[in-house]
C-alpha cells in the first residue's frame, strides 16, 4: 500500500533539496502497511514530483517533534507550530531513499477521477512501474478503484492525532 500526500510547493522543494527530511502530520495514516509516499505538490504545479520509502513514524507532541525534528523540518519555529496550533499530537514521517522523477506525473491522465487530496489518500498501485516508458509518456492508467481518499470523501480516514475521549 502507497500513499499520495499533498505537499505545498515551498515543502515540497526543500524535501527535493535534502533540507527538509521530515513530513509533518497531524493525524497518520490508519493502514500500517504504507510503504511509499508519491509527493504531489499543490498547486500551481500539481504534478507528482517524487517518491520516497517511509521511514520511521514518530509520534509526539509538537514540542517534542521540534527538540526531535525542528532542525529537519525545513520550516522556521513558527511555521511549525502555527501549523500544530491547537494540536496535542502530532506525527513526523522520515523520508527515505526519495527519488525525484524526471518526468514529472499528472495524475489526472495516470488515476481516473483523480481529484487532489487535502492531506493524503491511499493508492494500492506503485506510479513509477507504470511511468517507465519512453519519453516518460505514461502508457498505462490506474482505474479510481487503486484509490481511496483521505479527505472528506474518505473512505478510510487517517488516525486522529488526538483519540476521543484521551
Amino acid at each position: 500500500m502507497n500513499v499520495i500526500l499533498s505537499i505545498k510547493p515551498k515543502y515540497a522543494e526543500l524535501i527535493l533539496s535534502g533540507a527538509k527530511r521530515y513530513e509533518f502530520r497531524k493525524s497518520i495514516f490508519s493502514n500500517k502497511h504504507v510503504e511509499e509516499a508519491y509527493i504531489y505538490e499543490t498547486s500551481p504545479i500539481k504534478k507528482i514530483i517524487g517518491v520516497f520509502n517511509i521511514g520511521n513514524i514518530i509520534r509526539d507532541s509538537p514540542n517534542g517533534l521540534w527538540n526531535q525534528f525542528g532542525h529537519l523540518s525545513g520550516m522556521n519555529e513558527a511555521e511549525f507550530f502555527n501549523y500544530f496550533q491547537d494540536i496535542q499530537i502530532g506525527f513526523a514521517i522520515e523520508i527515505k531513499h526519495l527519488v525525484i522523477l524526471d518526468s514529472p506525473i499528472d495524475p489526472r491522465e495516470t488515476i481516473l477521477d483523480f481529484t487532489p487530496p487535502q492531506s493524503f489518500c491511499y493508492l494500492k498501485y506503485s506510479l513509477v512501474p507504470e511511468c517507465v516508458a519512453i519519453n516518460g509518456h505514461i502508457e498505462s492508467r490506474i482505474s479510481s478503484s487503486g484509490l481511496a481518499l483521505h479527505d472528506n470523501r474518505s473512505v478510510e480516514r487517517g488516525l486522529p492525532a488526538d483519540p476521543p475521549g484521551l
